[in-house]
């Protein structure tokens, strides 16, 4: 049995959003129940010099949207990072999930082969289409869910691997 680029993208990544939404869900609820501002929640990070939780809605979002572009060839909606409440940051993610679920499988024949060439800044990687995915794309999408996931955690979310995993069918 083979499987396909498809397969192992687009479905992985709406999964994944799903559990951020989740997330954030639960993220909002807590600031409310506790009194919080959103703000503390929405600007939390793990380290100084590692985005927010914000940041790292955005960039889970902008790595499953351009994958789904650089594999597929159909061009990916673009935001501007400008999220500043929960909602805003749910607003994204339906975007991204309703970008990712347009994708037609037909689009990614041969993505596989395809030649992906990434330019941020020094780091200018060349992969195949299956190294993009299983080497880059999917382990940066999970570090960015795992981040806000953790970030949550830290700031006395109830929450622990279940959340992070979501629902089984």
């Amino acid at each position: 049995m083979s499987i396909s680029i498809y397969e192992m993208s687009v479905p992985v990544f709406i999964r994944g959003l799903r559990v951020l939404s989740t997330l954030i869900d639960k993220a909002e609820a807590y600031a409310e129940a506790n009194q919080l501002a959103p703000a503390i929640l929405l600007d939390a990070r793990l380290a100084p010099d590692m985005m927010s939780l914000t940041g790292q809605v955005q960039r889970a979002s902008d790595t499953s949207k351009l994958s789904g572009q650089r594999l597929s060839g159909v061009a990916a909606p673009r935001f501007e990072d400008n999220e500043t409440t929960f909602n805003e940051l749910q607003q994204r993610i339906a975007k991204t999930v309703a970008y990712l679920e347009t994708l037609d499988p037909a689009s990614f024949a041969d993505a596989e082969s395809r030649v992906i060439q990434l330019n941020f800044g020094e780091f200018k990687p060349n992969f195949t289409g299956v190294s993009y995915l299983l080497t880059f794309a999917i382990p940066n999408f999970f570090f960015h869910v795992t981040t806000a996931h953790d970030i949550l955690r830290h700031n006395g979310l109830p929450i622990g691997k279940r959340d992070f995993l979501g629902p089984f069918n």
